[in-house]
């Protein structure tokens, strides 16, 4: 009997389970290979999907003479199911999810995973791979057992195992057949309740219903619904719901293209993601992200003062998250550095304001909110619209976040606008025409200026920065957030230059200068999406479908976005699952279906 292949070979077609508390990424045949305890941004227990091989840590079930095998989500769920079947035809189904549901009248989100096992056909033979590492793999735990669980001790936290399979072969790696089913609930280190399977039994069936009903209440485009679903769910297991932060990936460290050093830590909350997540779950209808988020976004706003903003911060509101290399760590496909941490929470990116005034803006308008918004809210918010006045037009890193280069970007401009015009907007629907025309007057002055310094006569295109000449994709947002009409000759012929320069079929890089690494190699995912945006707005719908279409055929086979796409290959590349990419398919299927009318 030959070995068992206990994980496919590192890549991003990857399944996401959580709960809007922790989460895990499940390869293509069961295996578990990124978890990171006790929250989304904390030490990765699971690291295989950065330390491939024996030196990687892991939980996989692994069937003898694996085969085949196949993936999918239980429908409208994040509850993943994994099919595999070896030489002789016995078939396994491993069903992996975090438990999320409403009980005692709050949503129980416990530090759990649990996994299911079940013998579909024949008798497969398992072998149950639980390898727990610390302190980024560099330290085993203490292991201790029971009748029916084992301890993975640490010096942080321990882990616990409850499992109605024989602990002995747990333990061993010997393999067994499944005869029957087996549970596996690996969490916080305490007993059950109730029995472990009857345990996994009911927190399976309510965690299905709790997303099935969830799913239910979006308000979903005619088109391209199960894309838009999947997409929905992803960012929804993006909040980590006890503070509302919103992390902009679950992953650490994969490269933005093969071998670049491009790798970059992304388990925090950029303020700019959290704004377009949050925009696009409002666009289905799903605005307890939004309240959620808003309460996260406070307790920023309130910590900072007056004084500066970070464009992201640890999503427990830490400020200061010190970037580090783990040298011991190889990377994902031996490509390194692994880097924990990310420096540009010293990075000053003007920009922040307007993405923290519209990332609020809603809740003053929308009557369905549990705590809507209103002039206590609207003061505080005037405070950041002063941080925008004041911070226009002057240099800064920009929203790629560049290390070696500051200029006056035409994309933060372009926030301190959106900012001031927003604020316009709540003063006049608060009843405040006094500040309604105080904004607006700023409003109107940088209107004028952002359209004349940007401009670049030599292109025929709006430029990345005042006076400059580069092109960069961010300037295709002058549409979305309502600077200038997407029927401005100037507008389209920015679209034209851009596609020319910055695209490479239907893919869309950020940019064409160089930066500290050299000129990107990847299309980012979210600016060939800003392009299919500006595609639909400027009449040329088939044109943008062509290339959504695209979009979702480069997608893993579980529906899921990276950062990056390869245009020549088609290969996902950068941090996993990106929240930026996933918004990017809502919006465009929002921006591009049929109406609901044509059908009914």
């Amino acid at each position: 009997m030959s070995a068992p292949q206990a994980a496919a070979e590192p890549s991003l077609a990857l399944g996401m389970v959580g709960n809007c508390a922790i989460s895990a990424l499940v390869d293509a045949r069961a295996c578990i290979v990124w978890c990171c305890m006790p929250r989304f941004d904390g030490d990765p227990v699971f690291n295989a999907l950065l330390q491939p091989g024996d030196e990687g840590s892991r939980f996989a079930i692994a069937l003898e003479d694996f085969a085949a095998s196949e993936q999918w989500y239980e429908p409208n769920t994040a509850v993943l199911r994994t099919r595999l079947t070896d030489l002789h035809g016995n078939c396994l189904e491993v069903t992996d999810f975090a438990p999320r549901f409403y009980a005692r009248a709050r949503f129980f989100r416990p530090n759990m995973l649990v996994r299911r096992v079940r013998p579909v056909r024949g008798a497969p033979r398992i072998r149950v791979l639980l390898r727990v590492l610390y302190d980024w793999g560099q330290t085993r735990p203490t292991i201790t057992r029971g009748s029916n669980h084992v301890r993975y001790v640490g010096s942080a936290f321990a882990l616990r195992l409850n499992t109605d399979a024989p602990v002995t072969y747990v333990l061993s790696g010997q393999p067994f057949t499944a005869q029957r089913e087996y549970n596996f609930l690996l969490g916080a280190d305490e007993t059950l309740a109730e029995g472990i399977g009857d345990t996994a039994r009911h927190c399976e069936q309510e965690t299905i219903a709790y997303w099935k009903h969830w799913t239910q209440r979006l308000h979903l485009p005619l088109e391209w619904q199960d894309a838009v679903i999947r997409a929905a769910i992803t960012l929804k297991m993006s909040l980590f719901e006890d503070t509302g932060a919103i992390v902009a990936a679950m992953t650490t460290s994969i490269p933005e293209s093969a071998r670049s050093g491009r790798n970059w830590d992304y388990r925090y909350c950029w303020l700019r993601d959290a704004f377009f997540v949050v925009r696009a779950l409002n666009s289905l209808s799903e605005v307890g992200t939004m309240e959620d988020y808003l309460r996260w976004l406070g307790n920023v706003v309130a910590k900072a003062g007056e004084g500066h903003i970070q464009p992201l911060y640890g999503i427990g509101l830490e400020h200061e998250l010190p970037e580090s290399i783990v040298p011991h760590m190889a990377g994902y496909r031996g490509m390194g550095p692994v880097r924990v941490g990310n420096q540009a929470t010293e990075h000053f990116q003007h920009d922040v304001y307007g993405n923290i005034v519209l990332g609020a803006a809603q809740a003053f308008h929308d009557r369905r909110l549990l705590h809507p918004a209103g002039s206590a809210e609207f003061a505080r918010l005037e405070k950041i619209g002063a941080l925008a006045v004041q911070v226009y037009g002057q240099p800064d890193a920009g929203m790629w976040e560049l290390r070696t280069r500051a200029r006056v970007h035409t994309s933060s401009a372009l926030m301190s606008w959106a900012a001031c015009d927003r604020l316009a907007k709540i003063a006049t629907a608060l009843g405040l025409p006094e500040r309604a025309r105080y904004w607006q007057l700023h409003t109107q002055q940088m209107q004028d200026e952002i359209l004349e310094r940007s401009w670049s006569p030599a292109r025929r295109a709006f430029a990345e920065s005042f006076g400059g000449s580069e092109l960069d994709a961010s300037v295709l947002l002058m549409a979305e957030v309502g600077l200038i009409h997407p029927a401005d000759p100037r507008f389209a012929s920015t679209l034209d230059a851009m596609e020319k320069t910055l695209c490479d079929g239907p893919y869309m890089r950020r940019y064409e200068a160089a930066d500290d690494f050299g000129k990107p190699e990847t299309s980012f995912n979210i600016c060939t999406f800003w392009r299919i945006d500006a595609l639909a707005r400027t009449g040329r719908g088939q044109q943008a479908r062509e290339i959504f279409e695209a979009m979702l055929a480069v997608r893993n086979p579980l529906g899921l976005l990276s950062e990056d796409t390869h245009a020549a290959t088609g290969e996902m590349w950068g941090n996993f699952p990106q929240t930026y990419s996933m918004v990017g398919v809502i919006n465009a299927a929002m921006r591009l279906s049929a109406p609901w009318d044509t059908v009914i």
